[in-house]
């Protein structure tokens, strides 16, 4: 950061690295998308890794896992596709990459209530939605920057 630069010049310098490596935040986007239909595969198998699984030990530890993902997928997702397509409104991009995002954690939601080794709840989709408008919103300020 050069001597002086305050408030957004200094964010901006600081964020330099996701303006100019768009071909990484693309990487980093897909490996996290995978990382997410992993752990989601792994859940509904019944074979989430045990370091996955501690989650559960703490209070609310699922649900701050749930906020947490899918926040920073949506935030990844955002921001990337919006560095794809920079004349495009970034409200109305990040809205409606957040609702399709939203219609595919709810149907994923929904269908746990089908399986087994997994427990529909309406608290984690409520953690998971909080976790979209938090990386949605976020991707847009970072965008700005």
């Amino acid at each position: 950061m050069v001597e002086g630069t305050f408030g957004k010049e200094a964010c901006r310098e600081s964020s330099g690295w996701v303006k100019t490596q768009p071909f990484f935040m693309k990487w980093i986007t897909l490996l996290f998308t995978l990382f997410i239909l992993a752990v989601i595969l792994l859940a509904d198998l019944g074979m989430l890794p045990k370091y996955l699984h501690a989650l559960y030990d703490f209070p609310y530890g699922d649900k701050f896992g749930h906020l947490i993902l899918y926040g920073l997928l949506d935030f990844l997702l955002t921001l990337t596709f919006l560095r794809l397509n920079p004349n495009r409104n970034p409200k109305i991009y990040a809205f409606r990459l957040g609702l399709i995002l939203a219609v595919l954690i709810g149907l994923e939601e929904f269908s746990q209530s089908y399986l087994a080794s997994r427990t529909s709840d309406w608290i984690d989709l409520l953690a998971s939605y909080l976790g979209l408008i938090l990386g949605g919103l976020s991707a847009i300020y970072v965008k700005k920057l």
